[in-house]
């Protein structure tokens, strides 16, 4: 087995050279973090969504457990029995930093991470190239999880999940006149991107527990920036809908508040929540 090749801002597991996988036009997605997991499966044929699932946990597990919940999945889940063309793990975790390709080297990966993320001496570090803002993305993959899935399928791309975020975002706002801020919603933390006439500002993970937390760290952030939150444009992404407990203690401080569209083309064989739901998950394809 050869070692990860970059391809385009993307890695892939090399096949062994005795494997032979029966094509399909089905493609995997599936997203991992400590709270949670999710997949969704992609008919390329009929450009139809054929299936969608999360699961979230009870309290907050390691990598170990996380696997253990996957592999679980997989043996309950007839979908994921299928061969696939294409498989992509994105791994949903705070240890991940910006760096300006400028300044890159592949040499001090640690470096980059160490003043911001507690990390091993044992991890694996990775990155994704991120073009539109000629950035790179440097993070912590669950490594356990791309071995079980390299194991099971072969071949695949795994990223992290703010290289996701801050592609379709800036792909978005990529003719806006204004500053906004982007917030992707999920059980137990979100995502920050901060973003002013198609330029990155900022990328920032939270956790939280409570509401309180959630705004606060918003407002800390609006604050940093110098964005006033009488004319701060705020967009929701992700597990949040309007007049839940998180909308209503955001929409208390900040007015100007709204919903992007995932803009996606795809069907979908059961209705989902609302169009801006499993944003990284569908925007993987």
């Amino acid at each position: 087995m050869k070692l990860i090749q970059l391809v385009t801002g993307q890695k892939l597991m090399a096949l062994p050279n005795n494997t032979n996988k029966i094509l399909t036009n089905l493609e995997l997605s599936i997203q991992l973090s400590l709270s949670g997991l999710s997949f969704c499966i992609l008919n390329r044929n009929s450009n139809t969504v054929t299936a969608l699932k999360t699961l979230r946990f009870q309290k907050k597990l390691n990598p170990l457990e996380v696997l253990d919940k996957l592999k679980k999945l997989f043996e309950t889940e007839n979908a994921l029995n299928d061969s696939f063309s294409k498989v992509c793990v994105i791994h949903d975790n705070d240890l991940s930093a910006l760096v300006p390709k400028t300044l890159f080297s592949e040499d001090c990966l640690a470096d980059y991470l160490k003043f911001n993320s507690k990390i091993l001496k044992s991890d694996f570090i990775t990155y994704d190239t991120i073009a539109i803002n000629n950035s790179v993305n440097v993070y912590v993959p669950y490594i356990n999880i791309n071995n079980f899935i390299y194991d099971r399928f072969g071949a695949f791309t795994f990223k992290h999940v703010s290289t996701i975020l801050i592609e379709s975002i800036l792909h978005i706002e990529e003719h806006a006149d204004s500053t906004k801020l982007y917030i992707n919603v999920s059980e137990n933390h979100f995502e920050i991107i901060a973003v002013e006439k198609t330029k990155l500002l900022l990328y920032n993970t939270f956790e939280y527990g409570t509401k309180e937390d959630f705004i606060y760290y918003i407002l800390f952030t609006a604050e940093q920036l110098n964005l006033d939150p009488e004319t701060l444009k705020l967009v929701f992404i992700g597990n949040i809908i309007k007049d839940d407990e998180l909308y209503n203690i955001a929409y208390k401080y900040i007015r100007n508040i709204s919903f992007t569209n995932r803009n996606d083309t795809f069907k979908h064989a059961k209705v989902l929540k609302t169009n801006y739901s499993n944003f990284t998950l569908l925007k993987s394809f």
